[in-house]
């Protein structure tokens, strides 16, 4: 099978590694050489490393380098069966490409994106044969995450979709399927996660670090909020939630932080800026200050927690509500696409679905906003004293 990548960034990379890996041969396209090289000697490294770790051995490392071929011609993709978009996330700019792509690739061939918020049905609609676009979403760094969401737009066809699928699944990776809305799963019920963080901070009920402490030490999460947003990208991260705000026609539980606008106008990007919400040295190893060795109340800590919880655990309902995926793949998409250390439809089973909706119902009578209206299902589910599983 051949498979074409446009973007030779750290993602369109990371893809062709996986494919390659799977036996595919693979064209990684870009239109900088200087891009290109990167890409090439980059992979050199990561291949190395997976020696030193005994993961491969250098007849693998040569197998997976002679499947990539780095080419700087769209042209070069058109014996392609599958083609995966990774570039800017912008929606004008991908249509530009698609179109003038399917001028060159077969009538069979699957033309994918990788974006992770825009509308498919919308770049779907740049091509002469809109059934054969797919949404196919890996996740970051893509050799490493097992999730990859699959996003048939409106236009898409059966035969496309079940064919991007069983690929995907060849490719030793675990598949949810989601609905193409704004964020699809992971982007969209993620945003708690950051934006409720957020949210304590700008009241003063406490700081990053704090914060961060709640959710590591009490929820079990491998990074807190804004030791994640720091290594993400304050610029990515405030663009995926900008983007799912504008896109949900401005709905309050969205809005973008202030906080995170004024860190990223001040150029505090996180780990690739040397400073965000922490400081980071050159190796990008956070630099702990003594504000950030202070003791953490427990009390509050319990209270921060919760509060995150309890708003990603109605975000995740909220999606099953509106069919965007089934529980099975909100769970899988959370544990496997972001490494949450179980899925928020578990978690609230665990916790219990009374406890849910009084929570919820507390922040909203506390600030009645529409920000803290709890999920229909919740409360459904609540009179009927049932669970998600």
């Amino acid at each position: 099978m051949t498979v074409g990548i446009i973007g030779s960034g750290t993602m369109g990379s990371g893809i062709a590694q996986v494919a390659a890996t799977a036996g595919c041969v693979v064209n990684l396209y870009d239109t900088n050489q200087m891009a290109l090289d990167k890409a090439k000697a980059s992979l050199e490294k990561i291949l190395n490393r997976l020696i030193e770790k005994g993961r491969i051995d250098n007849n693998e490392k040569i197998r997976i380098q002679k499947n990539i071929n780095y080419v700087d011609s769209l042209k070069e993709l058109s014996d392609s069966n599958l083609t995966i978009e990774a570039i800017i996330e912008n929606l004008d700019i991908k249509k530009k490409v698609f179109s003038e792509l399917e001028s060159y690739v077969s009538k069979e061939c699957i033309i994918a994106s990788n974006t992770s918020s825009l509308s498919i049905a919308s770049i779907a609609a740049s091509l002469k044969k809109p059934e054969r676009c797919v949404g196919i979403h890996f996740f970051n760094p893509a050799p490493l995450m097992k999730l990859v969401e699959v996003i048939p737009a409106i236009q898409t066809s059966y035969e496309v979709l079940e064919k991007s699928i069983d690929i995907i699944s060849s490719w030793n990776k675990t598949v949810a399927l989601a609905k193409d809305t704004p964020g699809f799963i992971v982007n969209r019920v993620a945003r708690p996660f950051y934006g409720e963080a957020l949210r304590i901070y700008e009241e003063g009920i406490a700081d990053f670090s704090t914060i961060d402490h709640s959710l590591k030490t009490l929820g079990g999460f491998r990074m807190g909020p804004f030791e994640l947003m720091d290594f993400i990208g304050n610029d990515i991260n405030y663009t995926v939630t900008e983007t799912v705000f504008n896109a949900f026609y401005f709905d309050s539980r969205y809005k973008p932080s202030f906080t995170q606008k004024r860190f990223l106008e001040a150029g505090y990007l996180g780990r690739k800026s040397g400073i965000g919400y922490y400081e980071y040295d050159e190796n990008g190893r956070s630099v702990i200050s003594n504000e950030s060795k202070k003791s953490h109340n427990s009390e509050l800590s319990q209270q921060i927690f919760e509060r995150i919880l309890v708003m990603l655990i109605n975000e995740a309902a909220d999606a099953l509500f509106w069919n965007i995926a089934s529980a099975e793949d909100i769970d899988t998409a959370m544990t496997k696409g972001v490494n949450y250390p179980k899925g928020l439809l578990t978690w609230a089973d665990e916790k219990g679905i009374d406890w849910c909706v009084k929570a919820m119902d507390n922040l909203y009578n506390e600030y009645h906003e529409d920000r803290y209206r709890c999920s229909p299902l919740l409360r459904k589910m609540n009179r009927e004293n049932k669970n998600f599983f």
